[in-house]
């Protein structure tokens, strides 16, 4: 019974060591489009749900245009754990950038390719 204390105590730091590095970072939860998706054009609405709650003031969404060329999006934010923008797209492949800054000071960054009708 002795030997178990201290084994338990070790699997129990470690555990809530591993949950806080888990939930550390805003993870993305969702997104429309949706990875590699097809989406009809041209008014589109990109909406990123994360897992937690995210600072607007440090984040951004940018798209790269089929050309090549990156155009930064006016971001909306419809709840604390949400980013979204509207856009005008002509058919072709993009790709959404986004980066954002957790309450908690953590910045985490992706990619969204996707394609517009």
């Amino acid at each position: 019974m002795r030997r178990l204390v201290p084994i338990a105590l070790v699997w129990f730091c470690a555990f809530f060591a591993l949950s806080n590095n888990a939930f550390a970072h805003a993870h993305l939860l969702s997104s429309n489009p949706q990875a590699n998706g097809t989406i009809q054009g041209p008014g589109i609405t990109i909406d990123l749900k994360f897992t937690s709650l995210i600072d607007s003031s440090g984040s951004r969404l940018d798209l790269v245009l089929p050309s090549g060329k990156v155009e930064s999006l006016k971001v909306t934010v419809p709840s604390h754990s949400e980013l979204g923008a509207q856009a005008e797209l002509n058919p072709g492949k993009y790709v959404i950038r986004w980066q954002v800054l957790a309450t908690d000071g953590h910045i985490t960054r992706g990619e969204i390719p996707f394609t517009v009708r």
